[in-house]
This record gives structure tokens, C-alpha cells and sequence, in this order.
């Protein structure tokens, strides 16, 4: 793993860090709105029925088994991914930076 260069600042914080300076400032009432938050979150009251390819159904079994989890966890995964913006398409960026790369160096 390679070093990365730390600034003054950084290496004197890393310091207190690892010599035990820094405490938590949670407090027990805001730990609580962050549970409540987060099982709000992960929460699944709701069901759907979709109609899928059977390949692409095959294909989502294979790639949860090779996860170890059941394809439903999976396919809500992925859907919970894409609503809060954290799915990225790799393919389509890659194109996206061959095509910015091309237009540079023209």
C-alpha cells in the first residue's frame, strides 16, 4: 500500500488521533435519530412484482450466488443504489472519457 503525503496539519492530527486525543461528541439523543434513521432506511414494507428477460434473471441469480446473498436482496440493492444516486454505469463513463480524451486532442 502506498504512502500518501500528509500535510503538517494532517500529520499532527494523525498523531492525536492515534495517541487517543479525540472524543465523540454523540450524544445519546442524536445516536437514537440516527438508529430511527437508519432502520427507516433499511426498512422494506413494500413489495413489487416485474416482469425481467429470463437471462437477465439467470444472469442477477448467478452474480447473488457468487455474493452469497439471495437475488432479491440483490436486485433491491441495486435499485436502492440507483434511486440515491450512488450507481455508477462504468461502461458508459468509460465512453464518456474516450470521447472527452478525443475532443482534447483534437
Amino acid at each position: 500500500m502506498s504512502k500518501s503525503k500528509l500535510s503538517k496539519e494532517e500529520k499532527e492530527i494523525l498523531k492525536d488521533f492515534e495517541a487517543g486525543e479525540f472524543k465523540s461528541v454523540l450524544t445519546s439523543k442524536r445516536k437514537k435519530a440516527i438508529q430511527a434513521s437508519a432502520e427507516e432506511t433499511f426498512k422494506k414494507d413494500k413489495r413489487i412484482n416485474i416482469r425481467i428477460s429470463s437471462r437477465d434473471l439467470e444472469s442477477l441469480q448467478r452474480r447473488a450466488l457468487e455474493e452469497g446473498i439471495p437475488y432479491q436482496t440483490l436486485v433491491s440493492s441495486v435499485l436502492h443504489k440507483y434511486v440515491s444516486g450512488s450507481l455508477r454505469d462504468i461502461a458508459a463513463n468509460k465512453a464518456l472519457n474516450k470521447d472527452v480524451q478525443k475532443t482534447r486532442t483534437r
